[in-house]
């Protein structure tokens, strides 16, 4: 009986994929591309949500040696960035996995501090890499309106309600309470930054924490990243030529449709004019944070 099923197990083996075969190591993958937390219904955004489930399938690969990210990011929402930085990390010490991230294209501000929550950071050489600091922006046009004749009316309760409104007057008073807002974010984010890389960081705070960013290569001498590579080329040589790196992304429904994170997504809501213009304002706005980094 068992000679028959050794038999029968080696001719089924050569069918199966390379990660179900055994005695190849598995590194699951899981790709983060994208701005972060920019969300409308063709254009979901790099979210909490939208990883969560992907992220949660890697980890639960029984035989993993560790989980890769394979990170392009230029950014976005603080709030998102943290929250898939807290996931991951939380998921990296319930499983006692190793995590090694890999940055593509970008990997600043806020789509760094996601790097960061990986035990090792390789990057390539021409890779930007860093921007550690906050930014917020808007337009001024009420100079404009007063030349339309439009008469601004907002009714509040609470004094500073409309505060940085963009149909009046900027006010010296709203400014410092928005940097105050950023100075205590930044604050955080470099905590974090110092809390994961350590003694590895190896650049004067009055550069690495500016905002400035910098190519793979610098960001390797500053300790921002631990090497120069790619993941076929550094997984190969740490896990032998016949480890496999299968890309994990969230289930897919009966008809082929991504099943969502957290919550049903922006498709939940339904479709109507005003997400045109929502689309629009998403891909000008996810254009102007990538432009930021030459890209």
């Amino acid at each position: 009986m068992r000679e028959t099923l050794r038999r029968l197990s080696e001719r089924v083996r050569p069918l199966l994929p390379a990660r179900l075969r055994g005695g190849a190591v598995v590194v699951p993958v899981v790709r983060m591309s994208g701005v972060i937390g920019f969300s409308t219904p063709l254009r979901p955004g790099l979210t909490l949500s939208s990883v969560a489930r992907s992220l949660e399938r890697a980890f639960a690969v029984r035989s993993a040696s560790a989980v890769a990210l394979a990170i392009n990011s230029p950014g976005g929402s603080a709030v998102q960035s943290h929250l898939i930085y807290q996931r991951i990390r939380q998921l990296a010490e319930e499983h006692e996995r190793p995590v090694i991230a890999f940055v593509e294209d970008v990997a600043a501000s806020g789509g760094y501090m996601i790097a960061c929550a990986a035990d090792e950071i390789v990057c390539d050489s021409s890779s930007i890499v860093g921007s550690i600091g906050v930014v917020g922006g808007t337009f001024g046009f009420n100079r404009l309106i007063e030349r339309l004749g439009i008469e601004r009316r907002v009714y509040t309760a609470g004094e500073r309600k409309v505060m940085l409104d963009p149909f009046q007057p900027e006010k010296p008073e709203d400014v410092e309470h928005l940097k105050a807002i950023q100075q205590d974010i930044h604050e955080g984010f470099i905590a974090l930054v110092k809390s994961r890389r350590g003694a590895a960081l190896a650049g004067p705070e009055s550069a690495l924490f500016t905002g400035e960013y910098w190519t793979g290569r610098k960001a390797q001498e500053f300790g921002l990243v631990d090497r120069i590579g790619d993941m076929r080329a550094t997984l190969r040589e740490r896990y032998g030529d016949k480890v496999t790196t299968p890309l994990i992304s969230a289930e897919r429904g009966l008809f082929g449709r991504r099943v969502p994170g957290v919550d049903a997504g922006a498709f939940a809501s339904g479709w109507s004019g005003v997400g045109f213009a929502e689309e629009i304002v998403s891909a000008l706005e996810a254009r102007a944070l990538w432009a930021r980094y030459g890209l």
